[in-house]
């Protein structure tokens, strides 16, 4: 146990809820903990010493060799739908350390990843490679510089010891910080084995933690399933935004706080094109970029299902409720979705041709093959010849009706550019650079690389010079981008 010298503040109430949720847990000591990249600015939203924690000290924390005042380390359990079937699971290599109260009075859960074996590891060695943990880091910290809900990554530590996966690899322990762990898989465990009081204890908890305005609503579970509901819509919209794959959209990996969960095979489109999966066990596209709302939809019912027993005593009022919130999903992604892509086209108001406008664009991207993200790019800055697509007469014919279609709207030209400018990112984490900097890190050492890469993905929005070689699109390769779950 080490003291809170370094800022740490910890609740745990989670393990306050009824024990079937969780099993007590130490992570598994490592051998030689060195602490190879840190979120200074993280920490210091945290409430935490940017100092204390650089130290050997830190890095024992940040291992799981020494655990904070305060904290009470647990394994969680749940459930969850993989690629459509129904399986017992829980923190195979997870451990809860505790939640940090931060300066600003919110509450955030403390994570490893990577700490070992837990009762629910079903024969996994609970250890974690360091290549898909400085990922992990990378992406996260990527999509909270692009404005969308995600957990982040506060520190990445090298073990000092080997894990055998295909071949041995650099063993790392990942310090992940989210708003809570809650999944729709929670609650899938607690419907299929606890009692009604263990799914009502875990409902009131989820309510109390992320949703407290609908505590006075006549039926509160309702409330948490369309407040669910909208949330999620909101999180898949700003992915499809930006051009975001999460590769592995099983229940356990959808959060009831709305925050993107679990980079293991996600990645970014390059080439615009809805079928695209990338991950290398998704053999059947089930998680495809354009499938991704669709799967919102079916894992936002499997979570209806698992409260029926607490939206009415009677089953069939009860399912009437959860199909009449689950009816609403799909026109709340769609103007999720329609407010996002009206923003990155400029357009502040509404019409009714506006879907027209924006289908009509992105199936001429995808028609000729366009970069997504240096496509509306270009038309932020109205770079016409940049872009092959830009040369066609349908392209002519479409800029000729999106102009006059900012012409109609009220208040200046400027505003519109401005609006392009915050809603059009100059810099994604890009597939191939994401592997550059992987294998500078974990073949040579070299973090510079990754550290280049981290400051410029931190404000895409700036547009700056320093940006503008972390556009360029990957070389054309007869072999597709492959991403694999290690994390």
């Amino acid at each position: 146990m080490q003291n809170n010298h370094a800022g740490w503040n910890f609740d745990n109430s989670y393990s306050r809820l009824p024990g079937i949720f969780y099993k007590n847990q130490l992570p598994t000591p490592v051998r030689e903990p060195k602490l190879i990249i840190y979120n200074v600015s993280l920490a210091a939203t945290l409430g935490l010493d940017a100092n204390a924690l650089k130290s050997k000290d830190g890095a024992a924390v940040m291992a799981g060799n020494q655990i904070p005042e305060g904290a009470e380390p647990l394994a969680q359990a749940y459930a969850g739908h993989q690629f459509g079937h129904f399986t017992m699971l829980g923190d195979g290599r997870a451990v809860l350390l505790g939640e940090q109260l931060t300066p600003q009075g919110e509450r955030v859960d403390i994570q490893y990843k990577g700490s070992g074996r837990t009762p629910y590891s079903r024969g996994g060695d609970g250890r974690a490679g360091i290549g898909p943990m400085l990922r992990e880091y990378i992406i996260s910290e990527a999509m909270h510089g692009l404005g969308i809900p995600t957990t982040r990554s506060l520190a990445v530590v090298e073990t000092g010891e080997e894990i055998i996966r295909e071949t041995m690899l650099p063993g790392a322990v990942l310090t992940r910080v989210a708003a809570s762990h809650l999944r729709v898989g929670t609650f899938q465990y607690a419907a299929n084995w606890g009692k009604e009081e263990d799914l009502r204890a875990l409902a009131d908890y989820a309510v109390e933690r992320h949703y407290p305005e609908v505590k006075a609503s006549d039926n509160r579970y309702l409330s948490l399933l369309k407040e669910l509901i909208n949330r999620q819509a909101g999180l898949i919209a700003k992915w499809l935004h930006v051009g975001f794959i999460h590769g592995v959209m099983n229940t356990d990996n959808m959060t009831i706080s709305g925050e993107t969960i679990d980079y293991g095979p996600c990645a970014f489109i390059d080439t615009y094109d809805p079928a695209t999966v990338f991950s290398s066990i998704d053999r059947d596209g089930r998680y495809a970029f354009g499938n991704q709302p669709y799967i919102g939809g079916w894992n936002l019912t499997r979570f209806a299902e698992s409260i029926l027993p607490l939206l009415h005593d009677d089953e069939d009022e009860a399912v009437k409720l959860a199909e009449g919130a689950l009816s609403e999903y799909s026109d709340v992604f769609q103007a999720h979705w329609l407010a996002g892509m009206r923003a990155k086209l400029g357009m502040m108001n509404e019409e009714a041709e506006d879907k027209t406008l924006i289908a009509d664009l992105l199936n001429m991207m995808q028609k000729h093959r366009a970069d997504y993200t240096n496509t509306f790019r270009a038309l932020t800055f109205d770079q016409l010849e940049e872009i092959d697509l830009f040369k066609t007469e349908e392209f002519t014919q479409w800029h000729e009706k999106w102009q006059a279609r900012l012409g109609r709207q009220e208040g200046a030209k400027d505003a519109a550019h401005e609006l392009m400018r915050k809603s059009n990112p100059a810099v994604i984490p890009r597939n191939h650079r994401v592997e550059e900097a992987l294998e500078a890190a974990v073949e040579k050492g070299d973090y510079s690389v990754m550290e280049k890469l981290l400051k410029v993905l931190s404000d895409p929005y700036a547009h700056s010079e320093e940006q503008s070689e972390f556009c360029t699109p990957p070389a054309p390769s007869k072999l597709p981008y492959r991403t694999y779950c290690g994390t």
